[in-house]
């Protein structure tokens, strides 16, 4: 009988584990005994958690674990980092230090921009006074949707979006340019099919000791990160 080889799979979906026999090159069986319900006559149903495994194979890239040194000589702690405000100005993230942080990449001509910046107001005024920053960098990595200059951009986002939290420098957040502090984030906190920032309006959430505990897709609502912020004020 010709041989084979396991191939496993997380569906990034459902969360269901499971592996797959190709079997002489030319058959895809589930081992999962929930994914043989697909039968015999129906395995080619399995091909597309295939096709996401070769995916999860050659494109994820490893994430560093959060302690312990980073690679490219990133720092142990976000406080480390240094960025620039929208002026320019050089302002050390240890300033934050002890505040709960929701740091997102803007732009001001996305389908998500009124809605974010919205919720991210409300956000802001709702929890400012009891330990949280938002951080927000432009970046125009994403169809271009971030094209001003930054002194366009602080008039946009102050007039037309009434945004009080801080703006900082137009900053890249993808590729051997990408801003330092999003290398670190993306290092402790990859994505699905690789850490690559995917969209305008990804969102970290960053606890008041500086680790980076969890990161939202672009669609995620900032009303619904609420629960999860409240959370971490609440912790000790």
């Amino acid at each position: 009988s010709s041989r084979g080889f396991w191939v496993s799979y997380v569906c990034p979906i459902s969360g269901t584990e499971g592996a797959f026999l190709v079997a002489g090159g030319n058959k895809c069986l589930p081992a999962n005994p929930t994914a043989r319900m697909l039968g015999s006559r129906s395995w080619f149903f399995a091909l597309p958690f295939l096709g996401l495994a070769v995916l999860f194979v050659f494109y994820r890239s490893p994430v560093s674990p959060l302690g312990g040194g980073m690679a490219e000589g990133l720092p142990n702690s976000i406080y480390d980092l240094t960025v620039k405000d929208i002026l320019g100005n050089d302002v050390s993230l240890s300033t934050y230090s002890g505040k709960v942080l929701l740091i997102v990449n803007v732009a001001s001509k996305c389908g998500l921009t009124h809605s974010n910046y919205k919720e991210l107001n409300i956000l802001y005024e709702k929890y400012k006074n009891q330990g949280v920053e938002i951080l927000a960098f432009p970046c125009n990595q994403f169809a271009g949707q971030e094209p001003g200059s930054n002194e366009e951009i602080q008039e946009t986002v102050c007039t037309m979006f009434k945004a009080e939290f801080p703006i900082f420098d137009k900053v890249e957040v993808n590729g051997k340019d990408a801003a330092p502090l999003y290398k670190f984030l993306k290092s402790h906190k990859g994505g699905i099919f690789g850490d690559g920032i995917k969209w305008n309006f990804t969102k970290f959430l960053v606890d008041k000791n500086g680790k980076v505990v969890e990161r939202y897709a672009p669609t995620t609502s900032p009303l619904k990160i609420e629960k999860d912020i409240k959370k971490l004020l609440e912790a000790s």
